[in-house]
């Protein structure tokens, strides 16, 4: 009750210094506030009534002032709003378009589970949120979509029976399948009848020797007309076949090939052979950007890549080794959790990272890998997390290589 008379009072101190001169001026600023004004003014409405009905519409142009300069007070907060608003806005962008792409990765991802089911009998009319797995899953193929310029390799080893020709191969599906403007493919440089085509497109029959005998391939048509391809998109490049005469790899034909699918491929995923002092792997190894080491999750298999590891920091690819992950495959379905987990301890106490593959009967028999339909979710999300490793050591590439 003080402040609003106060407020009147400081407005109307002008006036009362001449109130004589100036009774039309008290009355209109009276006109806001009657109580407090009007008893003041009181024996001045009878002295003259006839002049106060004039008085007051002269002096609506002086109220719109009044309402007009106490909202400035209220309407600041409403006006600063939208002027603050314009700041966040600057800094919004950065925010927003980040969750924009996992949005988008997330919306791509197909719902499981009772997800899926709460979305088939509301006919879609209620749709759950993505679960942690499916956010997780879109962070894996965020990173694998990153941008890359140039050529990248990546190279699969590991001793026979553990798994290595599948890694390769779902590695390389996952690429082709996440990356559809770049051109991947997997190389098969087991020189002891690898079996890389027959994961990934059995009906594939060109090699190394087709592939570097015509001198007139030039495009990619005439590239992809002497490799095989999967459903995913993934090119291969088969090796030695078991049947027909023995024709042997070596570096010169490896490099000439390379260097032929390096003019229209982006991603290269080399299945490397399980005998580290080859000559191919080793002019295998020269040349890759990363590098991928299969274990299986027993104790043999664990000892195999340690020794793997320490070869390769013995022959100078420190580089390399700080650019790999150990995969502990899980292909027979009977390896022991307590090992598994004092395996991969061991792996990281030494500065390794370390994916865990578990069993998939779907990579077991030895048929067409499907990272996209057959797959078990479960599986295909750790294949994500090597794929998206891999990928993570492309983009921080330096010019310098291994070895």
């Amino acid at each position: 009750m003080n402040e609003p008379d106060e407020f009147l009072r400081d407005r109307l101190q002008p006036p009362p210094a001449t109130p004589a001169t100036r009774p039309p001026g008290p009355e209109p600023r009276s006109v806001p506030p009657p109580p407090a004004v009007g008893q003041r003014l009181a024996p001045r409405p009878p002295s003259a009534p006839p002049a106060r009905p004039p008085a007051p519409p002269q002096r609506p142009p002086a109220p719109p002032p009044q309402p007009a300069a106490p909202p400035v007070f209220p309407r600041p907060p409403a006006m600063s709003a939208p002027q603050e608003a314009p700041a966040p806005a600057t800094a919004a962008p950065p925010t927003a378009a980040a969750p924009a792409r996992s949005t988008t990765a997330v919306d791509a991802t197909p719902d499981r589970g009772w997800r899926r089911v709460v979305r088939l009998i509301t006919f879609g009319l209620v749709r759950l949120g993505p679960s942690p797995a499916q956010l997780q899953d879109a962070q894996f193929e965020a990173a694998i979509r990153a941008r890359l310029v140039g050529n990248y390799k990546v190279g699969v080893l590991g001793k026979g029976g553990v798994g290595k020709t599948s890694v390769a191969a779902s590695v390389g599906s996952l690429f082709a399948e996440l990356r559809r403007q770049d051109h991947v493919v997997a190389i098969d440089a087991d020189t002891a009848f690898g079996r890389l085509s027959s994961r990934i497109d059995p009906g594939s029959s060109g090699s190394f020797w087709e592939l570097t005998a015509d001198k007139n391939l030039q495009s990619f048509t005439d590239v992809v007309a002497r490799v095989g391809r999967n459903s995913a998109g993934l090119h291969v490049l088969g090796g030695e076949p078991a049947s027909g005469p023995r024709r042997v790899l070596d570096p010169a034909i490896y490099r000439e090939a390379a260097l032929r699918l390096d003019r229209h491929f982006a991603i290269s995923v080399i299945d490397c052979g399980s005998t580290m002092d080859a000559p191919v792997t080793q002019e295998v190894l020269r040349d890759l950007d990363a590098l991928i080491v299969v274990s299986s999750p027993w104790a043999d298999g664990a000892n195999a890549a340690a020794r793997t590891l320490e070869w390769l920091a013995d022959q100078g690819f420190d580089t390399l080794l700080q650019k790999s992950v150990v995969v502990l495959n899980d292909s027979d379905g009977h390896a022991d959790k307590r090992t598994r987990a004092l395996l991969a301890r061991e792996f990281i106490d030494h500065g390794r990272p370390v994916i865990e593959v578990p069993f998939d009967p779907h990579l077991r028999p030895g048929g067409v890998i499907d990272v996209s339909r057959e797959m078990a979710s479960a599986t295909r999300r750790k294949f994500l997390e090597v794929t998206a490793t891999i990928a993570g050591y492309f983009a921080a590439r330096h010019d310098d290589r291994p070895g």
